[in-house]
């Protein structure tokens, strides 16, 4: 009994192989951007689990551009130091002392602890940060706030918060021709040298843009873009989209990441992905499957 047993989990294994070759054909050679963030990155097995499938996307010829978080880790150091946060509209209010942090925790301990986690997965790994051969210049975001009672609309300071102006990819097309993964800190660099903390899926959609990748995969706490019964809406064009924000159907913290994912590909990436990180081998699953797990956005009517 226990013979067949294991002959049934090898020829499942083998069938699932089989499965996926088709795509691992179709996507080799091409660049594939992940926003790594959420309870993928602070849970340690889906974390192992993140670095082995990282490794084997470059084993089978696909360039994967890994860009991380860490919201948590900063919020938590600040704390530590007994530095006080604010927040509009989910962004952090960054002054010099907390930017100093900021880049302390995602340049140092999060973004070496993934590039760690891929190398003892059998990868060869390298941390870099926006500031990386001036990979990433920034400028000063400008927050937005509407008064509710006057309906003015309030320009404000968030500091140290930076979108990306230009992205400089010519290191990044270094590591496409070699085995090294990048591993990218979302750390930007104004034109006079200061330091500015981006969103990590701002960051992951301006580096999918700049490189043309295949595809943006946005790793989530969620299943993907939910429509009101519930149920996940697997794939969407630029249009749908606005559609879907205008009735409700999309709303809060998913705004922004679908816009991102419609940036990127309205500036020729492939497609974009938002998918449910805390799923073990999630990107596998939406890469080497028929129908995948995700939300998918691309151009169409």
């Amino acid at each position: 009994m226990a013979k067949d047993t294991i002959n049934k989990d090898h020829l499942r294994t083998a069938h699932t192989l089989s499965q996926a070759l088709p795509y691992m054909r179709k996507y080799a050679g091409q660049t594939f951007v992940v926003k790594y963030g959420g309870n993928a990155m602070v849970d340690e097995t889906l974390a192992e689990t993140f670095a082995r499938d990282i490794v084997l996307l470059k084993q089978v010829g696909i360039n994967p551009v890994v860009v991380h978080g860490g919201g948590p880790q900063i919020g938590r150091m600040l704390k530590d130091l007994h530095i006080e946060s604010t927040f509009v509209d989910g962004l952090r209010v960054t002054d010099a002392a907390t930017v100093e942090v900021v880049e302390m925790v995602l340049s140092g301990k999060i973004n070496k602890g993934i590039v760690s986690a891929i190398n003892r997965a059998g990868g060869n790994a390298a941390g870099l940060s926006g500031k990386d051969c001036n990979l990433i210049e920034a400028r000063r975001m400008q927050g937005r706030k509407r008064d509710p009672g006057s309906n003015i609309e309030q320009m404000l300071d968030l500091g140290f918060v930076g979108e990306p102006v230009a992205v400089r990819p010519h290191v990044l097309h270094l590591f496409e021709r070699s085995d090294v993964i990048p591993v990218i800190a979302p750390i930007g660099v104004g034109e006079n040298g200061e330091t500015y903390n981006i969103n990590a899926d701002t960051m992951a959609g301006a580096i999918a843009a700049a490189l043309g990748a295949r595809r943006l995969l946005l790793l989530t706490d969620i299943a993907g873009v939910l429509d009101e019964a519930g149920g996940l809406l697997t794939d969407l064009s630029p249009a749908r989209v606005s559609t879907l924000i205008a009735d409700g159907t999309i709303s809060g913290g998913m705004i922004p990441k679908v816009e991102t994912c419609v940036a990127a590909v309205e500036k020729g990436v492939g497609a974009a992905v938002i998918i449910d990180g805390r799923v073990p081998h999630a990107l596998l699953l939406e890469i080497f499957t028929e129908h995948g797990i995700g939300t998918l956005i691309k151009a169409g009517d």
